[in-house]
């Protein structure tokens, strides 16, 4: 819905809300290490730190991030394993490994890319990140929208649009992008973002030390405790797998094998099939794959697969070997061509026309 058919109780577009916020910052603002500067590494690296961390936990890794590698260059020769040692006890790591993959894109590129769009083609790098980094290093006009701007935005112009739906995120896109001061992109989304961490908390809020108190149609209404709207979803968990297709045969005279084992009770997919799995904790290699009897090929990278309630991604391979490996008990070897007498899961059976497409006769390697 175009932003001026929305009917709000204040002008979006009047100036004054961006100015009260400007003016607030610089009384307010909080004094980051990251801020002050247009190094878009530094940027970079605080705002996906910060992804899922609070800030006075992430304060810490960016300055030992930045001590030991002061450029993106740096980051980009380091090894996964430095990596995420240096980010052990933040969590989520494939934040870690997604800074490490991108930092290896930006050398790729020859340099930080400096376009809403570019930047957005970074791995682990969404819409707000984007904005954050293309406002604060390129003074790029474009308006970052997080749980800040969402609760700010609701509360003083009493948008009802629950936020988490496709109308919510749209509008209040639209809203934060007319609000944005051209010339002043990066105060003004750091600004919004601190009015929000310090000011407009989602629990009690400050609202009697408010600049924007009487004109904020939440406080007016008495409608704080009920802005933003969020509508309350099922929770949606996220999964990796990493299969090994194995391509067993002694010669070509031989038939072509390949080992799966029946999933057990108490998870998904239970007493359906599925190739040699490398279970997530584990996070490598069997010690098979790692030797010189065979070779590994990656087949898909990242395949997605939804189910209800869950995303899964998965990391599919192929071992093509003349050397039978040792596997546990659990898993039993089949003639390929035997599979469809097998009970697979779809995402398996995805997986499997991707390896067929491919073409790759073990007789031929």
């Amino acid at each position: 819905m175009p932003i001026q058919e929305m009917q709000y109780s204040n002008p979006p577009s009047d100036g004054k809300f961006a100015l009260v916020l400007l003016n607030w910052f610089r009384e307010n603002g909080r004094d980051l290490p990251w801020r002050g500067t247009h190094d878009a590494y530094a940027i970079w690296l605080s705002e996906i730190i910060l992804q899922q961390t609070r800030v006075q936990q992430g304060w810490d890794y960016w300055l030992r991030f930045m001590h030991r590698w002061p450029t993106v260059e740096q980051l980009a020769v380091a090894t996964e394993d430095e990596v995420l040692r240096e980010w052990q006890g933040l969590g989520y790591y494939s934040r870690a490994r997604n800074l490490h993959f991108a930092a290896r894109q930006i050398v790729e590129m020859g340099g930080f890319p400096c376009t809403f769009e570019t930047i957005r083609s970074l791995k682990g790098v969404g819409d707000y990140t984007a904005a954050a980094i293309g406002s604060m290093a390129f003074d790029l006009p474009v308006a970052v929208v997080d749980g800040n701007v969402y609760r700010v935005l609701a509360r003083y112009f009493g948008i009802s649009t629950p936020i988490n739906t496709t109308e919510g995120k749209k509008e209040f896109a639209q809203l934060a992008q007319v609000l944005l001061p051209p010339n002043e992109a990066a105060a003004y989304n750091q600004a919004i973002m601190d009015f929000g961490a310090i000011q407009c908390t989602p629990q009690s809020p400050h609202c009697m030390l408010c600049p924007l108190q009487e004109s904020c149609s939440a406080y007016r209404l008495n409608r704080i405790a009920e802005l933003p709207v969020k509508l309350k979803k099922l929770k949606i968990t996220e999964r990796r797998f990493t299969y090994i297709y194995i391509r067993y045969a002694k010669d070509a005279n031989h038939p072509v094998l390949t080992a799966i084992r029946r999933r057990g009770e108490g998870d998904i997919w239970q007493g359906l099939w599925e190739p040699y799995l490398v279970e997530e904790a584990d996070d490598a290699f069997p010690s098979f794959v790692k030797s010189d009897s065979g070779q590994l090929q990656l087949i898909s990278k990242d395949f997605r697969h939804v189910l209800t309630h869950r995303i899964l991604y998965c990391d599919f391979y192929l071992w093509q070997t003349t050397v039978k490996p040792a596997l546990t008990v659990d898993y039993q070897w089949v003639d390929e061509h035997e599979l469809e007498q097998y009970a697979l899961p779809r995402m398996i059976e995805l997986l499997l026309q991707q390896l067929t497409s491919t073409n790759i006769n073990i007789n031929n390697k």
